[in-house]
């Protein structure tokens, strides 16, 4: 593939190095590395970290992960990943090899959602509220 001589250099590295179409995905995550905000190597990182890793939207709330817009897989996490800290050693002229001594974080453990309260069994919360007797609920609809 051919870049754009407009092209920012950094850019430009991630197109070559993920030219093929099925590799359209990566090279996303390297122009985002490229365009990372952090202005340190580390912060780069910490940034490929959260682009690539679903974590809580939400704190607290695991579920609320499905929401975040990460890749989702492990495996599609850690090809992100990589993809990404490529444009990160791109954007601060890293050598090759220090780029690839990067590790990604472990998998997390999945956290402990607190336990819901049954349908059927009314908590603390719902016992104070008033019910109508049952001769007073209409039986047919508007």
């Amino acid at each position: 593939m051919i870049t754009s001589p407009w092209a920012p250099p950094c850019n430009s590295k991630c197109v070559n190095k993920y030219a093929s179409l099925m590799q359209i995905p990566w090279r996303v995550f390297c122009k985002k590395g490229c365009d990372a905000d952090g202005d340190t190597w580390d912060e780069c990182i910490g940034e490929c970290d959260e682009i690539c890793y679903k974590d809580p939207v939400l704190k607290d709330q695991q579920w609320s992960a499905y929401i975040d817009r990460s890749p989702g897989s492990a495996a599609y996490s850690e090809e992100c990943f990589r993809a990404c800290i490529s444009g990160c050693g791109y954007k601060f002229d890293i050598p090759l090899e220090k780029v690839s001594q990067v590790h990604s974080r472990p998998p997390k453990d999945p956290v402990e959602e607190k336990p819901h309260t049954p349908v059927g069994e009314s908590s603390s919360k719902i016992s104070n509220v008033v019910k109508p007797p049952p001769g007073e609920i209409p039986t047919t609809s508007a």
